[in-house]
């Protein structure tokens, strides 16, 4: 008898979340409500205790913001990897540190002097780690803010350089990947290096189709540049078959493998990374110039292969470019989870705050941020902006004392609207659709190999604001499991009353 009632009573638990993992789609007027939060609390006990993840470790914190009181709590204070949900701690701090309006600017300079329209000397381009130098904000044309520079030569009526092109990057250190970074997501766009000189999120795009006539694989890249060599490695098959296109660069180089299988009516768009990208973004600099009817006598090179330093009260101004306001940039950083624009911010939060961009300076500046928001910049481990790192360890407690703070400052409203809603954008997009969660829920998502993390700003059914963190580590069953009761946690949340 009493193993039959500690069956009936382990599937009455795991009904909830089995049911909302087979249909995500339910009609919104399905709804759970409770009257105390002590029912509450037995709902999100009965939610984490799911035996998918009976090894695995939950941090868990909700708290009203209309009362202080809180919700739910579980091991709280643990200190978990958060993977994106780091973003928070980043952009936060570059709110607070930078302003909302705060612009990455990037300066040009003209070394030598004129003789008609020639200029004897360099075209030298000093970078401030501006992460938007590419389509990203000018409709799709990632040549914009090169083409305004040539623009600015031709109005002064400068039409030849006899010099290089030199990018100086001595803003940020020369590190690019981050600490805790895995070796094999280098060729990955979403571990891109960050550089005080920047084009493009510092990636290739690369098109993979069939010719219809030559029956072959093609691939195409944008920017079209020699300054990676792509070795072609791909197989063209049937209708039938499945499309897997991967590509490698190797370590150090750019020299890019691209493999896999194309369906002959497929076309795949990807992305690799660039080795040097201060260098690459001079390449293409140098050639939209002589694009533009510029003729460059010289080279394109990174600031480090010269002899001596630059003496820049020397030169000549040509311009400065700003780029869009932080609190735009910031709805990419965590909207999309773009993990290199959140480490420029952060090497900027420490060139501007400690004189010099590196990880180091920007945690070690952004600390005098998170002490306003009640945390113990001593009792967390940050290692990166982004949260690709796995060697970052904060606790729930911690992401909503920032929520927490931010939900009370006056950089609230660009940092609320940075985030995803649930079922409508961004990395939340498809998830909490068609429920009474859906645009209820503000949240950051977070992912690793065993790792998925939710924290962000909840409504539940009384209009009561709510901030949460939701952290998983060490599981091994299909993510979307893990995601399925962050996801069911929130749709409890949309659907309390209180008595």
């Amino acid at each position: 008898m009493g193993r039959i009632f500690i069956k009936i009573f382990a599937i009455l638990i795991f009904i909830p979340v089995l049911l909302y993992s087979q249909d995500t789609t339910r009609p919104a007027n399905k709804r759970y409500s409770f009257n105390t939060i002590s029912e509450l609390r037995e709902q999100l006990n009965d939610i984490f205790n799911d035996p998918n993840f009976s090894n695995a470790e939950w941090g868990v914190m909700i708290q009203s913001l209309q009362t202080g009181e809180y919700f739910y709590k579980r091991n709280e204070d643990k200190l978990l990897i958060p993977a994106s949900d780091l973003k928070l701690f980043t952009t936060s701090a570059g709110l607070i540190l930078l302003g909302s309006d705060y612009r990455f600017s990037t300066n040009l300079f003209l070394r030598g002097e004129p003789n008609g329209s020639i200029w004897n000397g360099d075209l030298i381009v000093q970078g401030r780690g501006d992460p938007t130098i590419s389509g990203r904000f000018y409709n799709d044309n990632m040549y914009k803010i090169f083409e305004d520079w040539a623009d600015s030569l031709l109005d002064l009526g400068i039409d030849e350089i006899n010099g290089n092109i030199i990018g100086d990057d001595d803003a940020f250190d020369d590190v690019g990947l981050g600490s805790g970074w895995s070796w094999d997501y280098e060729s990955d766009w979403f571990a891109a290096q960050s550089s005080a000189v920047s084009f493009n999120d510092n990636c290739i795009e690369v098109i993979v189709y069939v010719d219809k006539k030559l029956k072959l694989p093609i691939i195409k890249i944008e920017p079209n540049t020699k300054y990676a060599a792509i070795i072609n490695n791909v197989i063209p098959v049937s209708k039938d078959s499945s499309t897997n296109i991967e590509v490698y660069r190797e370590r150090g180089t750019n020299l890019v493998t691209v493999y896999g299988t194309i369906c002959e009516n497929d076309s795949i768009t990807t992305f690799v990374t660039v080795n040097n990208p201060t260098q690459y973004s001079m390449v293409i600099l140098k050639k939209i110039l002589e694009s533009k009817g510029i003729k460059i006598d010289g080279f394109a090179t990174d600031v480090d292969d010269l002899s001596k330093p630059i003496q820049y009260l020397k030169l000549t101004r040509l311009c400065t470019t700003y780029s869009p306001v932080l609190k735009e940039i910031i709805k990419v950083i965590n909207k999309e989870s773009q993990n290199f624009f959140a480490e420029q911010l952060l090497k900027t939060i420490g060139l501007e705050k400690m004189g010099f961009g590196s990880v180091a300076n920007g945690v070690k500046a952004e600390s005098q941020a998170f002490k306003e928001m009640g945390i113990n910049p001593e009792s967390m481990i940050i290692s990166d902006g982004s949260g690709l790192s796995r060697l970052n360890m904060i606790t729930a407690k911690q992401v909503v004392s920032l929520l927490s703070y931010i939900y009370k400052s006056k950089y609230f409203i660009p940092f609320y609207n940075s985030l995803p809603i649930a079922g409508i954008d961004g990395t939340l997009g498809n998830r909490m659709q068609n429920t009474l969660a859906q645009d209820k829920v503000r949240a950051k998502t977070g992912y690793l190999d065993g790792v998925r993390s939710l924290s962000g700003y909840a409504y539940t059914g009384d209009n009561e604001p709510v901030a949460f963190s939701i952290i998983v580590n060490n599981f091994n069953v299909p993510v979307k499991l893990a995601e399925n009761i962050q996801d069911l946690v929130c749709l409890r949340l949309a659907n309390f009353k209180r008595k």
